[in-house]
């Protein structure tokens, strides 16, 4: 009776003695020498990726390592108490997020990828060296365009698109090139915040019922602010010249065959992956997977109207010219956050967030979260928790969640893809030097939903 009384009590205190009971399919592992591991294995693989320009170590590389030691040494644990398929089915959910990521990227990067082929972005370069439009014009087109955008393409989307711009317009101007990537960050997760259909995040709240789909609207004027306000200080940055050479040219270049028809069939494949969730209840990547085939068909007759000439479209090659570093970042910090999440690291934070500081500044913090973790497991983690808020609370962790990951590059899927798009022209570094203009905008957003909606 003794020992029985003795075990209770050092389960609540210790609980990593909780594993003797059998039931028990959930370990707490924060106070295990796994979890130790595992949260320190991830500080270390996280600060590989932030130094990546400085060590030419690629960003993918130490986040798959973390994400497999992780989850092997979960899995062990588990085994070990008695629970040998927890993890499996942990890890599987993991996978299942990731994968609707990785087929909902890589449609969209071969579409890039297609659309550079066939000079879309060269014939847009020269349309805009002949219209004589300054750096200044350039960045709040691009900005406004990816605000605008990526409540309907989504915030990643829109990045890669207006990404593509830029770097056609911009030629070799590093610092043109890198500040007109935040700003593009910045817009498009501002766009996406206020659209159901504009991040993952807005995605998950939309889909739990805690907010309606023309609730997400209330959150408009709040994320313009958090758009407009950094980029008007970095407005003052860029320098007034003209684009590129700043001297005009006559030259036009042709678009290729198809290459119209491809950024029309790209428009399809968007409005069939909104289609498929709006109406048909599926994943948006099942949509993007069936606009990707458009492609492919189109490829064929592509292929086929060029024959015997050099000009060889096969869609297969754009594929391969994904960036692949870029998707595999994603799958080693969806699996290692996943794991610390199924640790307990992220529901315990959580917890101690809404019990002691309120949910306000708590919402708060999940935007600041979210820029260093992920917006993703963060907002899962509110999600699982269902703290008692009203909705202009709800709006408020959306808002933050959705803007907050602009505070860092590596903080929201756009940063990270344009890092691999840019070639080292915007980096982490890059993106640091604008972080406290950012975080002017975040806190501006933050004030205006309260002001506005109210809290």
């Amino acid at each position: 009776m003794k020992l029985t009384k003795f075990l209770a009590l050092s389960a609540l205190v210790f609980p990593v003695f909780a594993f003797a009971n059998p039931i028990q399919k959930n370990l707490d592992l924060t106070s295990h020498w796994s979890g130790y591991a595992a949260l320190i294995l991830f500080l270390l693989a996280y600060i590989l990726v932030m130094v990546e320009e400085f060590t030419c170590f690629r960003k993918s590389k130490p986040v798959i390592f973390a994400a497999g030691i992780i989850w092997a040494m979960i899995a062990w644990v588990y085994a070990s108490q008695g629970f040998p398929h927890s993890a499996e089915v942990a890890l599987r959910s993991n996978l299942l997020e990731y994968s609707e990521l990785l087929l909902f990227l890589l449609v969209a990067m071969t579409y890039i990828e297609a659309m550079k082929e066939r000079q879309i972005f060269e014939a847009l370069k020269t349309w805009l060296v002949n219209k004589g439009l300054s750096l200044r014009q350039l960045f709040w087109l691009t900005g406004f365009l990816a605000f605008f955008l990526s409540p309907i393409a989504d915030n990643l989307t829109t990045a890669l698109i207006m990404g593509a711009v830029v770097i056609a317009v911009g030629g070799n101007n590093v610092r043109f090139v890198s500040i007109a990537f935040v700003n593009i960050v910045v817009a498009a997760n501002a766009g996406g915040s206020f659209s159901p259909f504009g991040d993952i995040t807005t995605l998950m709240v939309w889909q739990s019922g805690t907010v309606e789909f023309h609730q997400f609207f209330n959150l408009f004027i709040p994320a313009l602010i958090n758009f407009v306000v950094p980029a008007s200080i970095m407005h003052f940055a860029i320098d007034k010249t003209s684009n590129t050479s700043n001297t005009a040219t006559s030259s036009i270049i042709a678009i290729k065959t198809g290459g119209i028809l491809i950024v029309v069939l790209f428009i399809l494949a968007i409005a069939t992956a909104v289609s498929f969730h709006n109406f048909l209840h599926l994943p948006p990547a099942m949509g993007m997977m069936l606009g990707l085939s458009y492609l492919m068909i189109a490829s064929f007759y592509i292929r086929k109207g060029v024959r015997g000439s050099d000009d060889d479209f096969d869609i297969f090659k754009k594929i391969a010219r994904a960036e692949w570093d870029t998707l595999l970042f994603f799958f080693g910090i969806i699996l290692s956050v996943g794991g610390l999440a199924f640790i307990g690291y992220l529901t315990f934070v959580s917890e101690i967030m809404y019990s002691s500081i309120g949910a306000t500044n708590a919402n708060i913090l999940v935007g600041v979260l979210s820029a260093i973790v992920d917006n993703i497991p963060v907002m899962f983690a509110v999600l699982a928790m269902n703290p008692d808020m009203n909705l202009n609370q709800w709006l408020l962790v959306t808002l933050a969640a959705g803007v907050g990951g602009s505070l860092l590059s590596i903080g929201s899927a756009a940063g990270v893809a344009l890092m691999g798009q840019s070639k080292g022209l915007y980096t982490f570094t890059s993106h640091l030097k604008w972080t406290p203009v950012i975080a002017l905008g975040y806190i501006a957003s933050v004030y205006a939903h309260i002001l506005i909606n109210g809290s």
